[in-house]
């Protein structure tokens, strides 16, 4: 796993956000808990293996026909049960059990209808038994609402077929009693109820001692009392007792299944953990749908190129007010390592570095990335970060001690395999001090063969890019007319911190800028409004660039316009051509298609067969081809008859014919071994080799009559 520095390095880059988002996703407890274990690898199999699962489900979300990964329950409570002697699941468990195999079933059968196709996720399933037997066992048992079939033992038949018949009797009885009170005008309102499991009469209070039976209660008003009749004492003692039997008989049969089910524990966990899997995976696609995310090209090395790389979080933020997002492009790699970003405070700097940060944790967790899909991301064993105000107030240190205490960790464990965030490098301290602090630490950082990111506003920091191998300036863009940032990074040059631009946004008094600039160390001014220039400059060629490039694509549109009006008959000369080659090349491609079948149905009879010259004779038909000889030799015939050899060397305006097909054409060019045959209207490239020269024969004279 990758080593963080310090602990909460994830959540500095905000991961923890795109972990509930991704929560947010699952539909099981069990795809919850994958989410709360999910862990950044340095094996770049582990790391290709969840991109490519990943990227499958994501291709199977767009189509029509989806993974029947329905069952969501967690079952763990029931699968303990199964793994416990003695345990008892009741029909609503069994039921989940049903239900969590029938799921596996469907799984499997849609990845065997979907042959040769995610076989990334299939892979998943390879070692996955489905047992057909558990959904025959609980089936049998247990019906669609989880109840215990009648069918499942004949004592459970017997009892329930008997339970009905004295619940019938019971219902005649008590109606007759219902009808006898009623006419005697006994009765409450509520004529019937159940108290403690019996069925009882509601009789006025003072009617109670008339009536023969046994009273279990009475209303709160006491003006009703509550009375099981006499008649239907023994008929609800036979119900009562019938009931424990079945509940005893239902238990017992409970009971048989589960020890019964309790084999297949092993399937059961399995099927479990691989539809919570599956689970798992189809959130994480679901959340790189949402972000456009792909999977990029991956390298076992450190290093990354970032192709319109996009802050996931900020993304998925402006897609919901439907505001654009500026992408990245960044490249680290052994010739270029560090990348100091300068530029305007809220220009992006930090966000910028964020992103990368939280892509490369995205990438090595097994999550698809918002990026081009030629970007490509290398494996990092650490990641450092220092962002924000580390400040200790239990420790009594101060920004700058903190920051210096996190520098040290840097330097004293960076390697060639680290990727390290800090933002504002040297701040908290004297500038001057601060940036010589700053300096020391990047040319040490670069020394070890460190990757990294660092934000800064000190100029030494950015003419020391152009001087140390592997590091380079990158700058936040800034538009100066409008006083606004630009958001979008530049590698290659570094950036003015615009301080009195922004001053000047911000409504300060321009006797107060005018101040500052007086003040300014002349030669830090100086060099701070060169790069601001430079900075405009490359903005405002930018601009001419493409408009440029515009007025270059009118031309190539008007310039082709052109040749298609004053070259059509040659244009279409060509397109003639090039059908009869394709044509020709079609034909070649069929033919080498069908010998091939030929070949190989010879070769099964000669292995078969006694008579081997019938078989010679079939591949002689396969070689040479009775037609095309017949053709060839009337060919051959043909120019016999009005062409002759001249042995001569080829050459331009010459008569050549084919030694194969013995066509017959024009030379019109040489090119060393290839040449241009003119047969007819139709100019054909050619190997010379395979053409010598002819002359037409003259016409004998025919005798006067």
């Amino acid at each position: 796993m990758i080593q963080l520095y310090p602990a909460h390095a994830a959540e500095a880059l905000e991961f923890n956000k795109i972990a509930r988002l991704l929560k947010q996703k699952c539909r099981t407890d069990a795809a919850l808990e994958r989410v709360e274990e999910l862990r950044f690898h340095t094996r770049i199999d582990f790391i290709e293996k969840a991109l490519l699962q990943t990227s499958e489900y994501k291709a199977i979300l767009t189509s029509p026909d989806q993974i029947p990964n329905d069952f969501t329950r967690n079952v763990q409570k029931e699968l303990k049960l199964l793994s416990v002697s003695g345990g008892v699941l009741n029909g609503e468990q069994l039921l989940a059990m049903l239900n969590l195999s029938i799921n596996m079933r469907d799984i499997l059968q849609w990845f065997k209808k979907n042959n040769e196709l995610f076989l990334t996720l299939r892979a998943l399933t390879e070692r996955i038994v489905y047992e057909k037997e558990i959904p025959a066992l609980i089936g049998s048992v247990i019906d669609e609402a989880g109840n215990v079939r009648d069918s499942a033992s004949r004592e459970l038949m017997q009892i329930r077929t008997e339970m009905a018949s004295v619940r019938q009797q019971l219902r005649k009885t008590f109606e007759g009693v219902l009808r006898k009170l009623n006419k005697l005008g006994y009765l409450a309102d509520t004529s019937e109820g159940f108290l403690n499991g019996r069925r009882v009469v509601a009789v006025l209070a003072e009617y109670k001692r008339i009536v023969k039976g046994i009273l279990h209660g009475e209303s709160d008003t006491q003006k009703t009392a509550f009375i099981e009749p006499e008649e239907t004492i023994e008929l609800n003692n036979e119900v009562y007792s019938l009931e424990r039997a079945e509940a005893r008989e239902v238990q017992r049969i409970l009971a048989l299944t589960t020890a019964t089910l309790s084999a297949y524990h092993p399937q059961l966990d399995s099927y479990y953990h691989i539809c919570g899997l599956f689970d798992f995976i189809r959130a994480k696609a679901a959340l790189a749908l949402d972000m456009n995310a792909v999977m990029p090209r991956l390298s076992p090395h450190p290093g990354l190129h970032l192709i319109k790389a996009f802050h996931p979080l900020l993304l998925l933020h402006n897609k919901q007010q439907n505001k654009p997002v500026i992408p990245l492009n960044i490249q680290l790699d052994k010739q270029r390592r560090i990348l100091i970003i300068s530029g305007p405070n809220a220009g992006g700097k930090t966000v910028s570095m964020k992103t990368i940060g939280l892509l490369q944790l995205m990438a090595q967790a097994g999550l698809l990335i918002p990026v081009d899909e030629n970007s490509e991301i290398g494996v990092f064993k650490q990641i450092m970060i220092q962002i924000g105000d580390t400040q200790s107030i239990e420790h009594e240190l101060s920004t700058y001690s903190a920051h210096l205490q996190d520098m040290k960790y840097f330097l004293d464990f960076a390697n060639g395999k680290t990727l390290f965030f800090i933002d504002e490098l040297g701040s908290g301290s004297d500038p001057n001090l601060g940036g010589a602090f700053a300096e020391a630490i990047v040319e040490e950082l670069a020394h070890k063969h460190s990757y990294g990111i660092i934000t800064t506003h000190y100029l030494n920091l950015k003419v020391m890019a152009g001087k140390v191998a592997g590091i380079m300036n990158g700058a936040m863009a800034f538009d100066e007319a409008k006083l606004e940032p630009l958001y979008q990074l530049t590698i290659g040059k570094p950036g003015s911190s615009y301080t009195f631009a922004i001053a000047q946004r911000s409504g300060l008094s321009p006797k107060i800028i005018d101040r500052a600039r007086e003040l300014t160390q002349r030669e830090h001014f100086k060099l701070d409004k060169m790069l601001l220039q430079t900075e405009q400059q490359s903005v405002r060629l930018d601009d001419k660039e493409k408009r440029l490039d515009k007025l270059i694509k009118e031309n190539e549109k008007l310039k082709k316009s052109y040749e298609e009006l004053s070259d059509k008959e040659k244009i279409r000369q060509e397109h003639a051509t090039l059908r009869l080659q394709n044509a020709v090349k079609k034909e070649e491609l069929e033919y080498l298609r069908d010998t091939e079948r030929k070949f190989k149905q010879i070769i099964h009879d000669w292995k078969k067969t006694e008579n081997k010259q019938e078989v010679i004779n079939a591949a002689e038909n396969v070689l040479f081809h009775r037609k095309q000889v017949n053709a060839n030799a009337a060919a051959a015939k043909k120019a016999d008859k009005n062409y002759e050899p001249t042995g001569n060397t080829p050459q331009l305006g010459d008569l050549v014919r084919n030694t194969v097909n013995h066509q017959v054409g024009t030379l019109t060019e040489l090119r060393d071994k290839k040449a241009i045959v003119k047969i007819g209207n139709m100019p054909f490239t050619v190997n010379i080799d395979e053409w010598m020269t002819v002359r037409r024969k003259a016409k004998p004279t025919q005798p006067k009559k």
